[in-house]
C-alpha cells in the first residue's frame, strides 16, 4: 500500500464517523471497540464536557477516500478511569518542572479490557504505522508530553515496541474453558479444598433466598437497567471512588448493544436485589459492573464469577474476563494474565526514568505472577 496516498485526520465525534465503516475496521469479536459502544459514551455524557476525557479520534482514509485505519483516541486531562496507573509519572515530572496534562490515550473509557487499538483494513502494518505517526505527529504539533495505548494485543505491542514505544505489562485475572460439558466438571478440575469452598460459597446463597437470573437481548428491560445502575452507584459509594458511567450510558447500551450484553440478577422476596453486567463476545464474556442493595455473604462471587462461567461453559465461550486486579480470583479458577501497553514519551531525559521504572516493574510483576501461579487452584495433573 502506498502510504503516500493515505491523508490521516482527527474527529471531535464518533458520530461523525459512519457506524458500518468502523465497524468493518473495529470487527466483531470485541464488543468495547464497536461503534455503538463507544458512540453511547459519548453521547451519554460520561465523554467530553467536564469529564477530562475529549475524545479525538484519529481516522486515515485512502486515495479514494475510503475509511482504511481508525484509532479511539482522547485528550486526557488526569489519570482517571484507565486502569493503567501513571499518576507516579505525572507527578515526577511535573515535580521537575514539566507539564505532564493535557496527555493523548487510546483505549476505551473505563473498560480494562485487552482488545484492537490500531484499526486497520486487512489488520495492514502500512495502516497501522500510519496511526501511530499520525498520534506521535498530535504530541509534536501540540507539545504534549506523551501518548499512551492501554490494554493492547500482544501482536501490536511488538508492532510499535519496533517503532521506540515503550512497554508495560500489568497483570489481571482470566478464566478459562476447558471443553467443560457443565459447571460441575470444572469444579472437578479443582483442588478437593477449593471445590468444596466454591460449593459451599454457592449453597450459602441459595441458602439465604435468593435466586438468580441472566438475561440477555430484549429480556433486559428498561426497568432492569434502572435497577443495575442503582447497584452501580452503591459500589461507587462503597469504594469512595467516581460515578464515570451515567444512567444514560447504560439506557445507550441496552438499546443498541442489548444482544451483546449479559445482565445477571439476583432476586430476593420478589425483587432485584443485586446484578452484574457482562459483555459477550466472539468467544469471551467480560464482566463489566457489579452491585447490590443488600450486604449478603458471598453473593459478589455468585453474581461476577460464577455465573459468568455457568454461562461460559454453556455457551462454549473459551475464556471469562472479569475486570482488573483481585486476587481472590485465583481460588475461583481465573488464573493471572499478562497486559501491555505502549507509552511514547517526548521528553528524553523523561523518557529515560520511565525506561528505568518499568525496567524495575517487569520484573517485579514476572515475580509476582510466577509466585500466584503457584497457588494454583487446579489438581496437579
Amino acid at each position: 500500500m502506498d502510504d503516500h496516498k493515505l491523508t490521516a485526520e482527527t474527529v471531535r465525534d464518533i458520530a461523525a464517523v459512519s457506524a458500518d465503516d468502523w465497524d468493518r475496521l473495529a470487527g466483531s469479536a470485541n464488543p468495547f471497540v464497536s461503534h455503538a459502544f463507544l458512540a453511547a459514551l459519548e453521547s451519554g455524557g460520561a465523554i467530553g464536557g467536564d469529564s477530562g476525557w475529549d475524545p479525538y479520534h484519529i481516522i486515515v482514509r485512502d486515495s479514494s477516500g475510503r475509511l482504511a485505519a481508525a484509532m479511539p483516541l482522547y485528550v486526557k486531562h488526569h489519570s482517571y478511569g484507565e486502569y493503567v496507573f501513571d499518576h507516579s509519572w505525572a507527578n515526577a515530572f511535573e515535580r521537575a518542572g514539566g507539564r505532564y496534562y493535557p496527555k493523548l490515550l487510546s483505549a476505551i473509557p473505563f473498560t480494562p479490557v485487552t482488545g484492537p487499538r490500531l484499526l486497520a483494513q486487512d489488520d495492514s502494518v502500512t495502516l497501522k504505522h500510519a496511526l501511530a505517526d499520525a498520534v506521535q505527529a498530535l504530541v509534536q504539533q501540540y507539545q504534549l508530553s506523551s501518548a499512551h495505548i492501554n490494554f493492547v494485543s500482544s501482536s501490536d505491542t511488538q508492532l510499535l515496541q519496533q517503532q521506540g514505544w515503550l512497554v508495560r505489562q500489568g497483570l489481571q485475572f482470566h478464566w478459562h474453558n476447558a471443553n467443560y460439558a457443565d459447571f460441575d466438571a470444572f469444579l472437578a478440575s479443582l483442588s478437593s479444598r477449593k471445590r468444596k469452598n466454591i460449593r459451599k460459597e454457592r449453597a450459602s446463597v441459595i441458602a439465604s433466598g435468593v435466586t438468580m437470573r441472566q438475561l440477555t437481548g430484549d429480556a433486559i428491560s428498561p426497568v432492569h437497567i434502572d435497577a443495575f445502575y442503582r447497584f452501580y452507584l452503591s459500589t461507587i459509594d462503597r469504594k469512595w471512588g467516581g460515578a464515570y458511567l451515567t444512567l444514560p450510558v447504560f439506557q445507550q447500551l441496552r438499546k443498541t448493544m442489548r444482544d451483546k450484553m449479559l445482565l445477571v440478577v439476583a432476586e430476593y422476596d420478589g425483587r432485584i436485589i443485586g446484578g452484574a453486567l457482562n459483555f459477550i463476545g466472539e468467544d469471551t464474556l467480560y464482566g463489566r459492573n457489579w452491585g447490590a442493595d443488600i450486604d449478603i455473604p458471598f453473593l459478589h462471587f455468585e453474581v461476577c464469577y460464577y455465573q459468568a462461567i455457568d454461562y461460559a461453559i454453556r455457551h462454549g465461550l473459551a475464556r471469562v474476563e472479569a475486570g482488573a486486579q483481585g486476587f481472590h480470583k485465583v481460588q475461583r479458577g481465573y488464573l493471572p494474565e499478562t497486559t501491555w501497553s505502549l507509552h511514547h514519551i517526548a521528553d528524553d531525559g523523561f523518557r529515560a526514568a520511565v525506561v528505568r521504572f518499568l525496567d524495575a516493574e517487569s520484573r517485579g510483576i514476572s515475580d509476582e505472577k510466577n509466585q500466584i501461579a503457584m497457588t494454583t487452584p487446579f489438581r496437579s495433573r
